[in-house]
């Protein structure tokens, strides 16, 4: 009798996909407002991370005119094994890009808008100039809506990077850690655990006043007091805001995903999160950095408001 685990399989053929838990399935978007959102993204030639990564909430989000704008194109220079976004040589960078971003936020009538990028180590400064140029525009078109980026870690050109995207006064910094220590060579190759950790620092240091945000995917293959190291690590370098969320395998072609957790197991890990300090927390197999990212920046802004009420009483 042969053994199936060893039997090739025919050329070409892709391995199943792991059937979804109850819990992280959503339905698909069928909405008016998702279709007025996707047709304004085309008209002014936006790109969005929630297509980009085939985010689960894009369903949800874009109902309710939330749209998470990904700059600089839609072709990374990296290939992370679990990121959906394609990799090669990028386009030039738009330089109406800006504008467009500002006409977008003023027509869904943002309170609250999240801005990231594709990494960008062909360009000198990784793109960071772009980054200023769109939260100048936001300042200038839509003034009352708050800003929130989402940044690579800009390899090589940290410093000057966040140096002079502080300057250009965002409300929310947020980079991702993404995974835990161990998992970096096969999860984030191009990147470097403690190189996202002093790019955190870097932001506090030069603005204290900035919320800074990461964030984390679970499911692959991490272990718990792993996740909690990850944890006191983001506290070591003052992180306001943690997200925890399900990894999700975008094709066959990317990660596994090694164990889908459990609400509870979320819960749970939020629950540590809050004890060890984080002004904001949200743990959920469906979390993403930008899901309910205006209710979150609210929130996050009323506790510390909170917080330094009760250290001068």
């Amino acid at each position: 009798m042969n053994d199936l685990s060893t039997t090739p399989k025919p050329e070409g053929e892709r391995p199943p996909r792991q059937r979804k838990p109850d819990w992280i399935r959503v339905k698909a978007p069928v909405s008016k407002g998702y279709h007025e959102t996707r047709k304004l993204m085309r008209d002014l030639g936006l790109n969005t991370v929630c297509e980009e990564a085939a985010c689960p909430n894009i369903g949800e989000c874009w109902t309710k005119k939330h749209a998470t704008v990904m700059i600089l194109g839609d072709v990374c220079t990296r290939a992370c094994a679990f990121c959906n976004v394609k990799t090669g040589m990028p386009r030039i960078v738009d330089q109406m890009e800006p504008e467009n971003v500002a006409i977008a936020a003023g027509q869904m009538g943002l309170q609250h808008i999240v801005i990231t990028s594709v990494d960008r180590d062909d360009l000198p400064d990784g793109g960071a100039s772009q980054f200023v140029k769109v939260i100048k525009a936001l300042r200038r078109e839509t003034p009352n809506t708050t800003i929130e980026i989402l940044t690579p870690d800009f390899r090589n050109k940290m410093r000057p990077a966040v140096e002079a995207i502080c300057e250009a006064g965002p409300d929310v910094y947020n980079h991702n850690l993404e995974t835990v220590p161990r998992l970096y060579p096969t999860i984030r190759p191009g990147a470097r655990y403690y190189a996202s950790l002093r790019l955190l620092e870097e932001v506090k240091a030069h603005d204290p006043l900035i919320f800074t945000k990461s964030g984390i995917m679970l499911g692959l293959g991490e272990q718990r007091l792993e996740v909690h190291q990850v944890m006191d690590d983001m506290r070591s370098a003052d992180v306001d805001f943690i997200t925890m969320g399900q990894y999700l395998q975008p094709t066959p072609k990317h990660a596994t995903v090694e164990d889908f957790v459990t609400p509870k197991a979320f819960a749970a890990y939020g629950s540590i999160a809050r004890a060890k300090g984080f002004l904001q927390v949200a743990s959920s197999p469906l979390t993403r950095s930008s899901y309910h990212a205006g209710d979150d920046f609210a929130e996050m802004k009323a506790a510390r408001e909170a917080k330094l009420a009760k250290q001068r009483a």
